[in-house]
């Protein structure tokens, strides 16, 4: 700590001197960047993920209505304009002209009009074709949105897929669906189901992107299903010119981007996947990286070195998006993938058992493996992410919910770890467990890639966070690896009792967060693809799960007033976590070598558009520490 305060305190006095990395340097030209070997994107189709690996490569190859800019504020992309004229119940986009799709190549295949939004709605929300991904937003917002998913639904049901992919944007869809596009005159209008001030900000999200029915004729709904970088349509700043799974994607700039003359662009952006952060770090000091985040490890070999070459250009990483938290598995399998793990089921519906390890878990020593110099920048006692909505008098939402549970953060502790607590729940715990037939010590599975050894040295933390804190008596958190995919290996066969995930808000609404958890809801992404909590039927806990879910729906109900709307989503909100149904975990703030101003990148606490390649300020030499915070202190007075 003594440390620490000494490099703050010595930022805080050399800030005047700082001098700018404009100076004497070379813009840069070709970006060199990384993604870990587990982190490959799944689908190259945009409608059909909710998943960050995917929608930050996505995001860079077909324009969505808005973006953001470098303060988070709404900005045009394809749409130049944008109004209400009823206070927010519809709302009208107007497209800027000459815009076009076209091959990787840059060959334009056709022009994009307002009814590829039509086009784009109808794919969403046709149950068929899109198996419920990204849903919940546009059919709880879009009026006719949930009904044309329902009839969807039904008509896949009673006479097959094939009648419901036959479906397009007109017809039912355009009778149903409150959306209306004028081609010539380049508007799309919404009709929402009341007035929603925040609309706006879910048109930077991929449930409102573009498709164009020409590229469906050309391809067919599979073919569309399963789209990939070479014969899928691009509309965005760049182009996808080479691709080898998990090893190498390059974006090259579009040839002729409708917004060429309005953003600067790199020629080049190549993404190498790599094992590990060690390795990148590795890449970065062979001069193949321009910026790399540094594990624990790495970061305080460089910290604890003053002469290394390094060390005056360690930078704190600006916070992400990404709420962590620990989603727990409520129906899991043994390791055969099919045998139900009683022991595990029986002990996860149990209260007391998941508030010991809601107070008992103290994770100051996880927290470090992210941010070892100032580990509690990351800690995090809710689920829904800072920044993502106000109150009328400019309060952080996260701020009522904190108010619900009786917190407050500690910048000097994880306060939220009570022992004494933790202790009473553990006991309680083993009494009512031990009379449904649990046995001890319960046996806690989790998974990582059998290659990432920083992985295999963040789950020996864990490891010794579960014994130290709780007891090896108690429960035993066991390190299992797979080889290749978490999704196909672990989370479809329900080998994992637990997940560390983070959740992103898609639009500036704690219903993006909230939605993903609620009972019963077949549009709850973790409730349905991690959790499991529809197939634990315990009374306690299925109730449990009931209050929470009837808090959220009539929260989501009020539109007219959004200071109640976010009072009510809060109590929501506190009761999911007073039930420890998910366990809150951790920011990612890390530090980072970089040539790259993070102030100048598009940065946003919810949306898709946060890895933009688009108006960056990169440099051919790394900023150095002092060159940061100057940069800081000039987005600040912004």
């Amino acid at each position: 700590m003594k440390k620490l305060l000494a490099f703050v305190l010595a930022l805080a006095m050399m800030l005047p001197l700082f001098a700018s990395a404009e100076d004497d340097v070379a813009l840069l030209a070709n970006l060199n960047t990384y993604e870990l070997r587990s982190r490959e994107l799944e689908t190259w189709n945009v409608h059909y993920s909710q998943a960050a690996v995917d929608l930050n490569v996505l995001c860079n190859l077909i324009d969505g209505l808005l973006t953001n800019d470098n303060h988070g504020n709404l900005k045009p992309n394809a749409a130049k304009e944008y109004y209400s004229e009823d206070g927010g119940k519809t709302w009208t986009f107007v497209l800027n002209s000459g815009m076009t799709w076209f091959d990787k190549d840059g060959v334009v295949q056709a022009p994009v009009v307002a009814s590829d939004w039509a086009t784009g709605l109808e794919w969403v929300l046709n149950y068929a074709k899109n198996d419920s991904y990204n849903v919940s937003m546009p059919a709880e917002m879009i009026a006719g949105a949930n009904d044309y998913y329902e009839y969807t639904k039904q008509l896949a049901d009673e006479q097959g897929a094939e009648a419901a992919n036959a479906l397009d944007a007109s017809g039912v869809f355009a009778e149903m669906v409150g959306i209306a596009v004028d081609d010539e005159a380049g508007t799309i209008t919404y009709t929402l189901v009341d007035a929603l001030p925040y609309f706006p900000s879910v048109a930077t999200y991929n449930c409102l992107y573009p498709l164009s029915a020409e590229l469906i004729e050309q391809v067919g709904v599979e073919g569309y299903r399963n789209i990939t970088w070479e014969n899928m349509w691009y509309s965005g700043p760049y182009t996808i010119t080479y691709f080898v799974n998990e090893n190498q994607k390059v974006f090259t700039k579009s040839p002729n981007y409708w917004n060429d003359a309005n953003c600067t662009r790199f020629d080049t952006v190549t993404i190498k996947m790599v094992e590990s952060v060690a390795v990148a770090y590795q890449l970065y000091t062979q001069g193949e990286l321009d910026h790399v985040s540094l594990d624990q490890a790495t970061l305080m070999s460089i910290y604890e070195d003053p002469t290394s070459e390094y060390y005056d250009q360690l930078v704190e990483s600006r916070p992400t998006k990404y709420s962590y938290q620990i989603h727990l598995v409520y129906s899991k399998n043994l390791e055969d993938g099919e045998t139900p793990d009683t022991n595990w089921n029986t002990a996860v519906a149990n209260e007391a058992f998941r508030k010991s390890l809601y107070y008992g878990l103290d994770l100051t020593n996880y927290l470090a493996r992210t941010n070892a110099i100032n580990p509690q920048s990351c800690q995090n006692y809710v689920y829904t992410g800072n920044g993502v909505a106000f109150t009328s008098d400019g309060t952080d939402y996260t701020q009522l919910v904190l108010a619900e549970l009786g917190l407050e953060y500690n910048a000097e502790s994880y306060n939220r770890y009570d022992a004494d607590l933790a202790a009473q729940y553990k006991a309680q715990a083993i009494e009512e467990l031990t009379a449904a037939g649990v046995t001890f010590p319960i046996q806690v599975d989790y998974y990582i890639a059998g290659n990432n050894t920083v992985a295999a040295q963040t789950a020996k933390v864990l490891e010794d966070i579960f014994a130290d804190c709780l007891g090896s008596d108690y429960v035993v958190l066991k390190t299992n690896t797979y080889v290749s995919s978490l999704a196909n290996e672990v989370r479809r066969p329900r080998k994992a009792s637990f997940y560390i995930n983070g959740w992103g808000a898609d639009f500036a609404d704690p219903i993006n967060f909230l939605g993903q958890e609620t009972y019963d809801d077949s549009q709850a992404y973790y409730a349905n693809n991690y959790s499991n909590c529809n197939d634990n039927d315990d009374p306690a806990l299925v109730a449990a799960y009931q209050e929470f879910t009837d808090l959220v729906v009539a929260a989501k109900a009020i539109t007219d007033d959004m200071d109640a709307r976010y009072a009510a989503f809060a109590k929501a909100e506190a009761c999911m976590i007073e039930h420890a149904l998910v366990i809150p975990c951790s920011y990612d703030v890390g530090w980072e070598l970089t040539k790259i101003n993070n102030y100048s990148k598009v940065y946003s606490m919810y949306g898709m558009q946060g890895y933009r390649y688009v108006d960056w300020e990169a440099y051919t030499t790394p900023y150095t520490t002092e060159e940061m915070a100057e940069a800081a202190a000039v987005y600040a007075a912004e």
